[in-house]
């Protein structure tokens, strides 16, 4: 079994619910045992669109990283996902944050996430549940990385009470 990290966002419809259905459905395949958190995050890239909301899960799986791309892929398009602008709005998003310590680079798929050291929307919901894990081009823990994230700006935590004034 292979230890794999997976970051979750949405800002379109019911995001929360966007959020916990795919997470229901990689439970189905994957042994989660870890789940950050929900956190409200500002759009990076295009800003004019809806806040996002975002978390980490962790888990063991034996799927090959191809085939986790394969079903997360899945998932996105049976809860509605189209495709769309790079960075826009979505119902649903999936990546591959880690992959144990694999470092891989193919035209469909990079691990470790090529951005996940410069988003604190990942950096945050990762590091309430794996400060120490060493990202693996880098050589520094997740901790370390987030301490050096240039601000903290546009990240808050989401409550419950949040969801009803918004979705």
């Amino acid at each position: 079994m292979t230890k794999v990290y997976l970051g979750l966002g949405s800002n379109l419809g019911n995001r929360a619910h966007n959020i916990y259905v795919a997470l229901r459905r990689l439970g189905d395949t994957i042994q989660l045992d870890q789940v950050s958190s929900l956190y409200e995050t500002e759009p990076v890239g295009i800003v004019d669109q809806p806040w996002f909301l975002n978390l980490v899960c962790g888990g063991e799986t034996d799927l090959s990283p191809e085939a986790l791309l394969r079903l997360a892929k899945r998932i996105e398009r049976e809860i509605g996902r189209k495709e769309g602008t790079r960075f826009g709005p979505r119902l649903i998003d999936i990546d591959i944050l880690l992959y144990d310590d694999l470092v891989l680079d193919t035209p469909r798929l990079e691990i470790p996430h090529p951005r996940l050291h410069e988003r604190v929307f990942v950096l945050v919901p990762l590091n309430e549940i794996a400060p120490d894990w060493v990202h693996p081009r880098l050589g520094v823990n997740i901790q370390q990385l987030l301490h050096r994230a240039a601000s903290l700006k546009g990240i808050r935590l989401y409550s419950v009470t949040d969801s009803r004034a918004n979705d």
